[in-house]
């Protein structure tokens, strides 16, 4: 039987004071990949930031990589963020420095100390996402695709349960987009969790997967032929 990795029942999600999405209840086991679709203002990001800690869940019951969404307190937030690798759709690679230091600087935030193992990790997710060569290039000197995957990267660097993609091809050309879900493809066949909001029907027919929608203040899975 497949682990459940995320769980909501009965939960409402807030932006601030307004209710964003009600009575939302699903479950994702282990292993699946997952898309989150909705327009722009539907609720997907909201959803996505409680997921992570960003906006706490004060209605209904969460559970996230086994930590409970409801009891989750500010001090605890790093260490569910250990357990998930987030992706977003700008980046976030910090520019003053090359890639390998970007993501030796996770590292070090997140409580590696040995430098041989945290040069092992970081030539092992580069070589996953097939950027093993470019760790001495900045940000700038690499494509959009490039530095998307490189994010992808960083999101594997702590080992995550749950990889969380917040439109990750957002930024991307078509091209470069199918070349990222290729990656997020082949890391999801090697036993990873993926969750990924995105508005690019194309990709999503192209890679069909379980698919769920916000619409309507609702969440609620779609069968595919009707996306």
């Amino acid at each position: 039987m497949s682990e459940t990795i995320l769980q909501l029942t009965d939960a409402s999600i807030f932006q601030k004071e307004s209710l964003v999405l009600k009575d939302v209840t699903l479950k994702i086991n282990s292993g699946e990949f997952v898309y989150l679709i909705g327009k722009t203002g539907s609720g997907k990001s909201s959803f996505m930031k409680t997921l992570y800690g960003d906006i706490p869940l004060k209605k209904g019951a969460g559970s996230i990589v086994d930590f409970d969404l409801k009891k989750l307190r500010e001090k605890d937030i790093p260490y569910l963020r250990r357990k998930l690798g987030i992706v977003f759709q700008d980046f976030k690679l910090l520019p003053d420095r090359n890639i390998n230091n970007n993501l030796k600087f996770v590292l070090k935030a997140t409580g590696w100390k040995d430098t041989a193992k945290m040069n092992t990790q970081i030539e092992n997710v580069l070589d996953k996402v097939g950027m093993k060569t470019k760790g001495f290039k900045f940000p700038h000197e690499i494509s959009g695709g490039e530095q998307q995957r490189i994010a992808i990267a960083r999101a594997l660097l702590n080992d995550p349960e749950l990889i969380i993609a917040d439109e990750p091809t957002g930024n991307l050309d078509p091209q470069t987009s199918v070349e990222v879900m290729k990656v997020l493809q082949d890391i999801n066949k090697s036993g990873r969790t993926i969750l990924m909001a995105t508005h690019d029907y194309a990709l999503i027919l192209k890679f069909p997967s379980k698919t769920l929608k916000c619409d309507g203040g609702k969440v609620f899975e779609v069968v595919q032929r009707a996306v």
